[in-house]
């Protein structure tokens, strides 16, 4: 496909593979080093077979070039053939459509592959908003040019969504949870900022394990070796198995970021006299140190909590980082220093009978979004102050 929008001065190119721009020219449109939009990051993606083929992620990125053919903007950019991956659920919204003798597949999808982390999207130069703009229409005109029911940008920047309902996309709020570092200089600092009762439960959990003698090792850049991989691995796979059945993420996969952007990795990995039994996988931004990936090859009280959540508080506490983003969903989090935090997605429907209600399910589904963060509110670990 190869669209150009409407009314604009830009062109709209469509990728087949990242791999078929330079990765400085996509990069120096991330700024601020996001590395779920790295092009690295994406042609691991791309060359360890967990999007593209038969995979029902069909590659097809987005570039905006201005009249002097400068790349002004891009989006991570896919059509899809299922909804699974995305962690925006609009499965009831792909039956309701196959009710009705329509064909809600394939679509189009801004996302991250199996990454649910709010970011950018629309990536351009000082944020051009002509070139969001573009970027926005181009979704729009491949939807509209190959009848496709719907175009949607999961996890969308709160930066861009004055644009996307200017641009008369409907949003979509979720909540996730995250820990905000109060420039604390340790994790018994964080500690006092808790009620008294979940400041003894954390520390009760985090002793528990202590005793049972278990290790972690912290391992970043160049320390994280093969094997490190290979033991990730199988503790990745034995939980996906014991939960879902199926990984959508394979071994090379996750020895490619080693090659590419191992900076931007924290890999913790816990022994019990030195043998594996569990692993997270976390990435690095400026500011945020975002949980993506968890497994374990033993049933453990807390372990669960240690690994990936205190192990990840301890680190960015160290590191100076401002938040923890922990992945999607979860209410266990919140007594653990987790609190809610908004997450928004941007949907063009085309159907207007369709889009009618959707439009009624997102006000519903905002009210329930609220009633819920209110209650969590209430639940609050930390002292009121």
């Amino acid at each position: 496909m190869n669209n150009i929008p409407e009314n604009s001065v830009f062109s709209l190119k469509t990728l087949t593979s990242i791999n078929n721009i330079p990765s400085e020219e996509w990069d120096c449109l991330n700024a601020t080093g996001y590395p779920f939009v790295m092009h690295d990051f994406l042609a691991a993606l791309e060359d360890s077979k967990c999007v593209g083929g038969d995979t029902g992620w069909d590659i097809l990125h987005l570039c905006v070039y201005d009249e002097y053919l400068n790349l002004r903007g891009a989006m991570p950019h896919y059509l899809k053939y299922h909804s699974y991956g995305e962690y925006i659920f609009d499965h009831s919204w792909a039956n309701a459509y196959e009710r009705s003798g329509l064909a809600y597949y394939p679509k189009s999808l801004s996302a991250v592959p199996f990454t649910p982390v709010p970011g950018p999207r629309l990536m351009t130069l000082e944020g051009d908003i002509k070139a969001k703009q573009a970027l926005f229409g181009g979704m729009q005109t491949i939807i509209e040019n190959n009848n496709l029911s719907s175009a949607h940008i999961n996890f969308i920047d709160t930066n861009d969504l004055t644009a996307a309902r200017n641009n008369s996309w409907l949003i979509r709020e979720g909540l996730q949870f995250h820990w905000h570092n109060q420039d604390y200089d340790s994790f018994d600092q964080f500690l006092e900022y808790l009620t008294s009762r979940k400041r003894k439960n954390i520390r009760k959990e985090r002793e528990f394990i202590q005793k049972s003698g278990i290790k972690f090792e912290h391992l970043t850049g160049g320390n994280i070796k093969p094997i490190h991989w290979d033991i990730f691995y199988q503790c990745y796979l034995a939980t996906i198995e014991k939960k879902w059945g199926g990984a959508y993420l394979t071994r090379m996969f996750f020895e490619s970021l080693s090659s590419n952007i191992a900076d931007k990795i924290l890999l913790v990995l816990a022994y019990d006299q030195g043998t594996p039994i569990a692993g997270a996988l976390n990435f690095m931004g400026s500011d945020a140190l975002y949980g993506r990936n968890w497994g374990g090859l033993r049933d453990m009280p807390f372990l669960h909590f240690e690994t990936c959540y205190y192990q990840a508080i301890d680190f960015a506490i160290k590191m100076g980082l401002k938040r923890v983003e922990a992945g999607a969903q979860g209410l266990h989090k919140v007594p653990r220093g987790y609190l809610p935090s908004k997450t928004y997605s941007a949907h063009k429907i085309l159907n207007p009978q369709f889009q009618e209600a959707i439009i009624r399910f997102l006000k519903q589904e905002a009210l329930q979004n609220q009633e819920e963060a209110l209650y969590i509110a209430k639940a609050s670990p930390y002292k009121k102050i």
